[in-house]
């Protein structure tokens, strides 16, 4: 459309002048000109950041968040470890909500808002705490995830970047750790991390470290004797390994000394709980905080046992995708050019590779685990997973955690994982509503003993979720004080058994 039709509908627009008009339109009175002033506006531009370069790494602060705050320290001590200035922010609150919302677009997901309004309240905080604005600029860099999903996930970035402007922040960097295709600069083609063997293993190491102390805690706070004893043995290991990552010395003897740590709470086994698998949206089943209402604390308090999907999942998850795709693209009359083609690659040893990948990943995971203590933890087989997903959600789509919640949701039920499942994801969230609240009631449908529950989290609406999951818990509770029963009735027999013998 002309500028000339559409200007002109605008009221007051017969009192504009050229120069205003293009004003109007994001234009430089120049670039206006030069266009006659009758060019309809085709993209929206923005001037944006020279990247973070190496040059600039010495005196450059990174700041990292979006994981469990176990994970966001043991990445900030990794990367020091490798010659990198990096802090973990604190976990996003309401406080960033307010701030996400105050400075952020409308109709964005709450993941968007609590952790861009955490990044901004965070500056804000350093700002009031005597740090210039202009230093923050120009030596402060965000670190976070990104993708290309069917989402708002996408579109992270430019909302970091609008909410940044509107505080006074304006030329802020952001950089995107990307789902696939690394690390690349958010703002230019050029980025200062050296993206190499020793910068993945660094990476690699804080998320699996992450995992196995997470799982661990989670497996022995139900159950502690004393409130609080696994929290303060959980300190006490956080400081042991990031001291670990940072100086370079043996993560897997600071494991094991955080495991005497863990194995020094006291604990009483004997007593029914239900075993409440929390799965979904990425962020919203990850996150430890406000931003899904301390969901992981509010099941423990309610007498559950919480099993989380640890990270090692996720990278389990895309290397399938990955090795899939390119078996797929093997059996091609042609290789393609496309961005996942295989022209001018070789297929096959790519396709190795990434076999290879998995029992690396496996192993290093399970040498962290045993080193803490934590024993037969279940990884999921995510060609099980694939193949009990197939019938209900094509393979092939991709998005979120695609048919990974389904084919999880079918194997825990068919191998009794978990009392009940609970899949979270923000209020909107496509690729995750459309599957638990379509596909999901088919397989409820087709496994009738299996309980299940969807929520969404908006930032508000605290008590209603709650209350939803209270409800739903009351099934779960009844069925593990069954199994419990009937445990020990099994138990008594066979000590019967033993004496008449």
């Amino acid at each position: 459309m002309k500028l000339d039709v559409w200007m002109d509908e605008l009221p007051g627009a017969e009192d504009l002048t050229e120069e205003e008009r293009a004003e109007l339109l994001d234009f430089s009175v120049g670039e206006a000109t030069a266009l006659g002033v009758a060019e309809a506006a085709t993209h929206w531009h923005e001037n944006v950041r020279a990247p973070f370069t190496k040059a600039e790494r010495p005196h450059m602060n990174l700041w990292v968040s979006g994981l469990s705050w176990s994970q966001d320290l043991f990445v900030a001590a990794a990367l020091r470890g490798v010659g990198y200035h990096v802090r973990p922010l604190p976990v996003p609150d309401y406080e960033s909500l307010r701030v996400g919302k105050e400075f952020g677009n409308r109709g964005q997901c709450n993941p968007t808002y609590f952790t861009v309004g955490n990044l901004v309240k965070h500056l804000q905080t350093l700002e009031a705490d005597g740090v210039p604005r202009q230093e923050l600029i120009d030596r402060h860099v965000f670190l976070t995830a990104g993708a290309c999903g069917p989402c708002r996930f996408g579109m992270y970035v430019t909302e970091f970047r609008k909410a940044l402007r509107d505080a006074g922040f304006d030329g802020f960097r952001v950089m995107l750790f990307q789902q696939q295709g690394g690390v690349r600069q958010a703002t230019g083609e050029e980025n200062g991390l050296e993206i190499d063997a020793t910068f993945f293993k660094a990476l690699l190491t804080a998320f699996l470290v992450g995992d196995v102390l997470n799982l661990l805690g989670y497996r022995i706070r139900p159950y502690e004797v004393e409130p609080g004893a696994t929290d303060a043995a959980i300190e006490a290991a956080r400081a042991m390994i990031s001291s670990a990552l940072e100086e370079g010395r043996s993560v897997h003897r600071a494991l094991y000394r955080s495991g005497r740590e863990l194995r020094k709470v006291a604990v009483n086994y004997d007593q029914p709980k239900p075993i409440v698998a929390v799965m979904g949206e990425f962020w919203a089943m990850t996150t430890e905080g406000d931003g899904n209402y301390r969901l992981q604390r509010f099941l423990e308090e309610e007498g559950a046992e919480v099993h989380i999907q640890p990270m090692i999942n996720w990278l389990l998850f895309i290397l399938w995708e990955q090795s899939h795709d390119t078996a797929s693209r093997l059996t091609l009359r042609r290789d393609d050019d496309a961005r996942k083609g295989l022209r001018g690659k070789d297929g096959w040893k790519k396709l190795m590779m990434l076999k290879a990948a998995k029992p690396l990943i496996v192993g290093v995971f399970k040498s962290f685990a045993y080193a803490i203590g934590l024993f037969d933890h279940h990884l999921p087989d995510m060609d099980d997973i694939a193949r009990l997903a197939k019938p209900y959600y094509d393979t092939e789509q991709r998005g979120g955690e695609a048919h990974m919640e389904v084919g999880k949701l079918i194997d825990s039920v068919l191998h009794s994982r978990a009392h009940m499942v609970l899949s979270v994801k923000p209020f909107g969230c496509m690729p995750s509503s459309g599957i638990s609240d379509g596909v999901q009631s088919k397989i409820q449908s087709e496994y009738p003993h299996a309980i299940f529950l969807p929520i969404e989290t908006s930032g508000d609406g605290e008590v209603n979720v709650q209350s939803r999951v209270q409800m739903m818990l009351f099934k779960a509770h009844q069925r593990a004080r069954s199994e419990y029963a009937a445990g020990e009735r099994k138990r008594a027999g066979l000590r019967l058994a033993g004496r008449s013998i």
